[in-house]
C-alpha cells in the first residue's frame, strides 16, 4: 500500500482483504465498548473544498476516535486558495501542521496534485468526478459483512449498479475495487447521458467482471445480490446538460415496489448518501426505512471502523490498538436509529 490513498488502482487485493481485518478490528472501539489512545497527539488536517456532511464528520470521528484532534477547513472562502495560493504551497504549509490530510477538492486529479508536494499521509476524500477509494473501502466492507450474515460470499456475486454512473465517483471507485474479488456480474443501469465511462468498463472488464448494461430497472433482478444506487449528480452538470435534463422518471427508482417484485428477499440495498428525499427527485424512495434489507445505515456506521484502519494503516499504528483498549464510560444507547433492525 502507497503511503497515500488517493485511488483504488493503488490497492492490490491482498491490501483491501487487510483493511478489511484492520477495519473488523476496529469495530468495538466505532461501536463505543472501547477507547484506545494510539494517536494521541497527531493532528488530522481535513480540507473540503466540496460540501460534505458524512465524509468529513465520519473521518474526524474516526481520527478522534484513534485518540487524535482535527482541525477543520470548509470551501474555498475560508482558505488561501481564494487568495491565489497553489495546490503545492496549501499542500507544504497544511503538512508542517498535520500528521495526516483528507482533501476533497472538485477537479478531478487536484489531491493526487496535492499530494506530490508531501511525504505526510494524504487521503482522497473525493475529487470531483473522479474516485471515492474509502467509500469505497467501506462499501466492500459492508458488502463483506452483510454476506457474512448471509452466508455468501464476493465470487460470483452479481452487483447492480444504478443512478448516476457518468458523475458519481463512489461508483467509479467500487467497480475499480470490486474487479479485484472476480469474476463477479455487475449490471449497469443509468439513466440516458448518465453512463459508466466507456473507459472504465473497458478497464475492469479486462480485469474479469461480466459487464451488463440495461435501459431502466423494469426487468427481472431476482438474482441481484446487491442494489448499489446513487443520486443524479446535478451539481456536476454543465448549464447545457441542466436545462436539457429533466426530472428523473421513476423507471430509476429503488423502492419498496421494485425490491419486493423484481428481486429477492436477501438482495441487500446500499446508497453512498447523501439521498435526495423529495419526491420529485425519484432517489432510493424512503418506503424502504425499516426494512431490514436497507443498508444505508449500516453502510454509514461502517465508514468508521474502515477509515479508522486507514488511519492506523497509513500512520503505521495497527499493531498497537489492542495494548491500548479500555472501556467507555459513558452512555451508549443500544441501537443508534430508531429503525435500526436488529440480527
Amino acid at each position: 500500500m502507497s503511503p497515500h490513498l488517493l485511488s483504488i488502482d493503488s490497492l492490490s487485493r491482498d491490501d483491501v482483504n487487510h483493511l478489511i481485518r484492520v477495519a473488523a478490528r476496529m469495530e468495538p472501539i466505532a461501536q463505543r465498548r472501547k477507547i484506545t489512545r494510539v494517536l494521541e497527539g497527531a493532528v488530522l488536517g481535513n480540507l473540503f473544498f466540496e460540501a460534505s456532511t458524512r465524509t468529513r464528520v465520519s473521518f474526524n470521528a474516526a481520527f478522534c476516535r484513534l485518540g487524535g484532534t482535527v482541525c477543520d477547513t470548509t470551501g474555498f472562502t475560508f482558505s488561501s486558495m481564494a487568495k491565489g495560493e497553489s495546490l503545492y504551497d496549501t499542500s507544504r504549509v497544511m503538512s508542517g501542521y498535520c500528521d495526516a490530510i483528507v482533501m476533497r477538492h472538485p477537479d478531478q486529479g487536484s489531491v493526487a496534485e496535492f499530494a506530490r508536494a508531501t511525504n505526510v499521509p494524504v487521503i482522497n476524500g473525493g475529487d470531483g468526478p473522479g474516485e471515492h477509494p474509502s467509500q469505497a473501502l467501506l462499501d466492500i466492507y459492508t458488502i463483506n459483512k452483510e454476506f457474512t450474515r448471509l452466508g455468501k460470499t464476493l465470487n460470483g456475486a452479481h452487483i447492480l449498479l444504478t443512478g448516476d454512473l457518468k458523475y458519481g465517483r463512489t461508483v467509479h471507485s467500487l467497480i475499480r475495487l470490486l474487479s479485484l474479488f472476480g469474476p463477479m456480474r455487475v449490471t449497469l443501469v443509468s439513466p440516458p447521458g448518465l453512463e459508466m465511462p466507456a473507459a472504465l468498463i473497458d478497464t475492469v472488464s479486462a480485469r474479469g467482471l461480466q459487464i451488463t448494461s440495461r435501459d431502466n430497472l423494469n426487468s427481472d433482478f431476482s438474482d441481484v445480490d446487491v442494489v448499489y444506487t446513487t443520486r443524479i449528480q446535478k451539481e456536476r452538470f454543465t448549464q447545457e446538460m441542466s436545462e436539457g435534463f429533466g426530472v428523473l422518471s421513476r423507471d430509476f427508482t429503488v423502492d419498496l415496489a421494485f425490491l419486493n417484485q423484481r428481486c429477492n428477499n436477501n438482495t441487500i440495498v446500499m446508497h453512498p448518501l447523501p439521498r435526495d428525499s423529495r419526491p420529485e427527485a425519484n432517489d432510493l424512495d424512503v418506503d424502504l426505512n425499516g426494512d431490514p434489507r436497507l443498508a444505508i445505515f449500516r453502510q454509514t456506521d461502517n465508514g468508521i471502523p474502515m477509515r479508522m484502519a486507514i488511519f492506523a494503516k497509513l500512520l503505521q499504528v495497527e499493531d498497537q490498538i489492542e495494548k491500548d483498549l479500555r472501556d467507555v464510560r459513558w452512555f451508549v444507547p443500544k441501537t443508534i436509529g430508531v429503525d435500526d433492525a436488529g440480527f
